[in-house]
């Protein structure tokens, strides 16, 4: 059954209704029965999309770990030499801060990438039925972040408690991550919507990623920024959520509680201004789809 027909039948049972949050027989529905709708029609969209990104595929959703480990042994050939000096004269260890870095920053990529044209895609579908738009990019964020718990995130779950022995900083990983999520379901909102009125924005948005990978210490030591521009890669949302990251997973210390307060900060900021960006420019969605 594709999508529209998918969305049609839950529209019939309930679940998708007309504006104002009410049911067929106009009984108006509990913000807990909209929010209930509204996850249902999410888990039914990201599954489509995954379902068709890995159609025929034979590893899935582990495809997703592809990326950060090919990258993480190319830089380990180039840099890791000459950057041990900066991770305890350890190459492995290169690899290990390398390979959190890479993982943040490609979930990060890929979500807000791939969320950018979600609305513009799906504007057939919503000239057909009403449905909360925003709905698109947080399903693709959902799809993605799916992934990134089935494929990624075991692993530094793997290296924490190798490197670690702590469960405490196990449980702990989970904290960089809801701040991932956030700040990844933030620009997707603002991205998404930006793209109905500006169709040129994933060009404009290439250069973006750009300027957030290169100014995030990802395959270099963050030692090695000058204390100056060091203040201003803080502004760069990725970098608290890395550090934490690292921190938990790499160095044998109880979690840091001012990392992991950070990386939620970055996550509310960035998820509050692109909600509410997202709330400004909705209104003249329809006028442009």
């Amino acid at each position: 059954m594709n999508i529209t027909r998918r969305v049609e039948a839950l529209r019939v049972q309930g679940i998708v209704t007309a504006s104002g949050g009410k049911w067929r027989d106009g009984v108006r529905a509990s913000p807990a029965q909209r929010i209930y709708r509204y996850f249902e029609v999410v888990q039914i969209i990201a599954s489509r999309t995954l379902q068709t990104r890995y159609r025929g595929s034979v590893l899935g959703v582990f495809w997703s770990l592809s990326n950060p480990i090919l990258m993480t042994g190319i830089y380990a050939l180039i840099f890791g030499t000459a950057f041990a000096s900066y991770y305890q004269g350890s190459v492995l260890r290169y690899v290990a801060a390398t390979f959190v870095g890479l993982a943040v920053l490609t979930v990060f990529a890929g979500t807000t990438s791939q969320a950018l044209t979600s609305i513009v895609t799906n504007g057939g579908l919503l000239n057909k039925v009403r449905l909360p738009v925003s709905i698109f990019p947080v399903a693709n964020a959902a799809a993605n972040f799916f992934q990134f718990f089935i494929g990624t995130f075991p692993v530094l779950v793997i290296v924490t408690a190798i490197e670690t022995r702590s469960i405490v900083n196990v449980v702990a990983l989970i904290v960089p991550a809801i701040g991932l999520i956030m700040v990844s379901i933030g620009v997707s909102l603002l991205t998404s919507s930006l793209y109905v009125y500006f169709r040129d924005l994933p060009y404009m948005y290439e250069m973006v990623l750009f300027i957030i990978w290169i100014t995030s210490p990802i395959f270099y030591p963050a030692s090695l920024v000058p204390p100056r521009i060091r203040t201003i890669l803080a502004f760069n949302p990725i970098v608290s959520i890395v550090n934490s990251f690292r921190q938990i997973a790499l160095t044998k210390q109880p979690p840091d509680f001012a990392l992991m307060g950070l990386a939620l900060l970055a996550g509310i900021g960035i998820l509050a201004v692109g909600a509410i960006a997202f709330r400004f420019l909705k209104r003249d969605f329809m006028d442009l789809l």
